[in-house]
This record gives structure tokens, sequence and C-alpha cells, in this order.
């Protein structure tokens, strides 16, 4: 029989296939950066072979809910993503994308994102270039168009339904942007203009999505008092456009909501049993991250970042806003246990209070802590990010058994250093998928490590409609991850965030390039953009 001749050698590791099944032991051949045989003891000649043995083998892990559209292109060595196994990133979620940004509304966008891409340059770009020009990457990228970006473009904050026109406009910037390839469409429904949207304009963009076999992308209206209404509300969708659904980082976030995850589960089982499909992923911590601006009742938002800094001014805002913040809690985010939840993460004005709480400034200050917070918001020109401690473990713990509910970190590629290591991210930047591997899989034993590589690759293309990933298998990409299962664990924390995973013997590959080898960057840039391609394999440009 004649030898193989590849370009890689993965020999003698445990293989995981990312399907759910248990591990073999095997061979991987590699070659033009796809998988070309798997087998036991393959006759194989390699222009590189790596010893596995020791190593689990696995798929490359897909972050299904991920911001890195606003740091990959200041740090294209995407490192604290890869780090982690991380191959493939689906960014633009939450209603936020950086395209379509039309030649007059470049300012109005720079300004809406400024609390998540503060250091990002806009300018003028349709999807089409925007996804043409994406710079070179460590990690493979597939890119969403957000609704909050289509309604900024067409009708800036305005509070109100979209005229005729207006919904027509939007609906062209829809289908340019899937035309072009995008995945789908994402909606941030929690905040403003998003969150002025009625169920019949989603439902207008929901048809486009049929008809181009697009997906849906959802930050539900509430994750907090009203999070099984704004389930059911995703639900509807999927049932009256018959696409797929995804609610990413789903949570029963605020104290009075604790516990309801399993309840929620239950729809999602009860509404893909009547043949709908609809998923959710979440992220393993009791914290979430947001800018600081979308945890205070929406009508103090109202009108943009200029208005509300100046409404904020005003001692009857602030008086209004502690009566709404004491009978329904932080928007989105429900009742918190004090201020100290209020964590800040990210300040470009005032870079020295990052990783301070409300509670902590409030303090300092001699103030009440609402007064601290919208004296803070006014210095800091609305672009503060913050920490939320929110989620039960309980919960956390109930997603991570879940089968169905897969795993997204929520967080952007960053680095420990440059201009991304600023601040005092979330951890999950760092952590997200050894933290469920090392701490969840290996020191609490909730579910067996095939299942969770299942829930961060295999069943992560599956809802993704992506034909070639997320998988060990001959003819595949080549996007593979190997650690040691022993000592592959998180070691980023809220106080320490900028550390990358444990683990000497880390190795990522993408497209067949070693991009990580034995925890080293090797500086390789073999990402690709992920284009929506129905019934087709070949789905990479």
């Amino acid at each position: 029989m004649a030898r193989i001749v590849c370009d890689l050698l993965i020999r003698g590791g445990q293989l995981i296939d990312g399907s759910g099944a248990p591990r073999v032991d095997a061979d991987i051949a590699v070659s033009a950066g796809r998988i070309v045989a798997i087998g036991e003891r393959l006759a194989v000649d390699a222009a590189r072979t790596i010893d596995a043995h020791g190593l689990v083998v696995a798929p490359g892990f897909i972050d299904i809910k991920t911001h890195s559209d606003f740091t990959l292109p200041i740090n294209p060595r995407a490192e604290s993503k890869v780090r982690q196994g991380v191959t493939t990133e689906i960014i633009g979620h939450c209603g936020f994308s950086v395209a379509p940004c039309l030649p007059d509304k470049v300012a109005l966008l720079r300004d809406y994102l400024s609390p998540s891409a503060p250091w990002l340059p806009f300018r003028t770009l349709d999807f089409a270039t925007y996804m043409d020009s994406f710079p070179a990457t460590a990690v493979n990228a597939g890119m969403l168009v957000g609704h909050n970006t289509l309604r900024l473009m067409t009708m800036g904050m305005a509070e109100r339904a979209p005229s005729d026109a207006e919904m027509g406009n939007m609906i062209a910037l829809l289908r340019e942007a899937l035309k072009a390839g995008a995945l789908g469409l994402s909606s941030g429904l929690f905040t403003a203009p998003g969150s002025y949207a009625k169920a019949a304009e989603l439902h207008r963009l929901g048809d486009v999505l049929r008809a181009e076999g697009a997906a849906y992308f959802t930050h539900l209206r509430d994750e907090s008092n009203q999070v099984l209404a704004a389930l059911d509300e995703a639900i509807a969708f999927a049932q009256a456009c018959q696409v797929h659904v995804q609610v990413v980082h789903f949570k029963c976030s605020g104290i009075d909501n604790w516990g309801k995850t399993q309840t929620a589960l239950a729809r999602l089982d009860e509404a893909r049993g009547r043949g709908l499909q609809i998923d959710c992923d979440a992220y393993p911590y009791t914290a979430g991250s947001n800018p600081l601006k979308n945890i205070l009742p929406q009508w103090v938002q109202s009108g943009g970042v200029d208005a509300m800094i100046e409404r904020l001014r005003g001692s009857a805002t602030r008086e209004r806003m502690r009566r709404d913040l004491a009978e329904h809690g932080l928007n989105n985010w429900g009742r918190i246990e004090s201020w100290d939840a209020v964590r800040v993460s990210i300040s470009p004005n005032l870079p020295q209070h990052s990783g301070q709480t409300i509670a902590q400034i409030a303090q300092a200050r001699g103030v009440d802590p609402v007064d601290a917070l919208c004296d803070y918001l006014i210095d800091d020109k609305g672009a503060t990010r913050v920490l939320v401690t929110s989620i039960a473990e309980d919960d956390v713990r109930t997603l991570i058994r879940s089968p169905v509910a897969l795993v997204g970190s929520d967080g952007n590629c960053v680095a420990d250093y440059g201009i991304v290591s600023q601040g005092m991210p979330h951890p999950r930047f760092y952590g997200t998928f050894p933290r469920v591997i090392g701490h969840y899989v290996k020191g609490e034993q909730l579910i067996p490590l095939e299942s969770a590589i299942h829930k961060m690759t295999g069943g992560t293309a599956k809802a993704l409609g992506i034909t070639d990933r997320g998988l060990l298998k001959e003819g595949w990409c080549a996007d593979i991850a190997l650690f040691e299962p022993d000592a592959f664990i998180d070691r980023a924390t809220y106080e320490a965030p900028h550390r990358y995973p444990a683990g000497e013997r880390t190795t990522v590959i993408v497209n067949g390039e070693v991009v990580i080898d034995n925890t080293r960057h090797t500086g390789a840039l073999p990402g690709k953009v992920l284009r929506r391609a129905l019934h087709q394999a070949a789905n990479t440009a």
C-alpha cells in the first residue's frame, strides 16, 4: 500500500472528534489545509510530525458569540482566543456591526459603538467591501450584520416604527450584506435603537433571512425580569419566519430570576419538538459585560450619547433613575446585591479607575452611587464598559449540563500587550473554553469531556450551518486543537484578566497551519473569512 505524503502528521493523540462520540487513539494526516487521513499508526511521510501522546486532539473550538470585529483588525494574531484553542469566531453580534457604514453616518456609528470599540477606526464601508478587505488574521471569522446598525444607518436613534421607505432601506442593506456572504442578522433588542423595533419590523427582516437561507442571532429583549417573555418572542420569530434562531449568551440575570434557567431550557426543548430551529449558547461565568450606559433605564439612553450625557446632568433625571433602579433593577440585568456587583472594565478617558466598582468610586468621591455613576459616565463621555455580577452559579452549571446549550465567550480577542491590553476586560476573553474543560469537566465533573467538546465544535457548526468545520473528519478543514487534558485550565480572573490558559503543550492549527506551537504563537495568520454558502462543503473565501 502506497504511503501517504502530507504536510503534517499528528501522531498518537486521543481523538475527540466533536460529534460527542467516545475518544479514540488515532493519528491525523493533514495536507493543503484539510484532513486527508485518520487512523491508527498511519503510514505517512510528513513534512512535520507532532507527537500528541498524552494530548487530546479535538476540532478547533468555534466561538459562536464574540465581538472580535472590534479588535481583530488591531490584534490579528487573536492572542487571547487562539491560545484557548479557538480557530473560528462569529462576529457582529447583539445588533452591533461595523458595516454597513454609510458616508454621512460614520460619526454616528463611531459614537454609538465607542464603549465597545474605543480604538477601532471607522470609515464608509459597504458589507461586501468589509468582508473582502478584512485583514489577515490567525483565526477564521464569520460575519453577521447588526439590526441596530441597519436602524442607525436608516433612521438614526428615532424611537418609532420605520416608514415604508425606511423599512425598504433596511431590507436593501440586509440583502446586500447577505449577498456578500454574511451568515445572518444579529439583533440587540435590549438597548436603543434595537429596543424600539416591534415584531412586525423584525419579521419583515426575517422574511429576507428565510429567502436567502440565512440565520437570526438575538440578544433577547430582556435577560432579567421578563426573560421568559423575551424567550417566547424569539421562539415566535422562529415560528413566523422559519429560520434558524440562535439565542446568544443566554442567562437569567438578577437575583429575582435565579433558577429560571430550567424553565427556559424546557421551553426551547418544546419549541424544537415542534420542529423549530432554535438554539442557545452561554458563557461559564456569573458576571456579564456591557457598556455602562446600557444598564441605565432606556428612557435615559434615548436620543444617543450626547443627549444621554446632557440628561444625566440633571437632578430630576437622577431622582427618577433612583426610583426606577430601586423598583426594577438594572436595565436588562435585574436587581443586583449591591453596587459592588458593577465593576469598571474599560474606561478610555479614565483608565485609572479600571477594576474599581461603582460602590468604591462612590465612596471615594463621598457621593451616592447613582450620582457617582452619572458623573462617571459624563466624565468618560459615555464610553465606559463594566462587568456586572448578576448570574447564579447554579444556573451556569445547568447550562453546562444541558446537551443543547452551546459555548460562546461573548468576548473580544485581546492580548497582554499593545492597545488591546488596556483596562480590565472580562476574564472570559482569555478563559472561556479552558474554563469549561478545566473547571466544569475536570474539576466539577458535570459532563464528560466528549460532551463539552461537542458543545464547542460539532454542535456549534451544526447550529451555524457550517458543513466542513467542527469535526475531525477526512476531507474537512484542518482546524485542530491539541491540549493536555489534566493541565488545560483558565488562569484569567476578574482581578487579573490578562492571563493566558495553563498547559505547556497546547498547539492550535488553523486551516492546516500551526498558529500556536507548544503555547508559542508562530505569527501565522491563516484564518479565512467564512461566507454563507447553502448546501455546499466549500464555504470559505
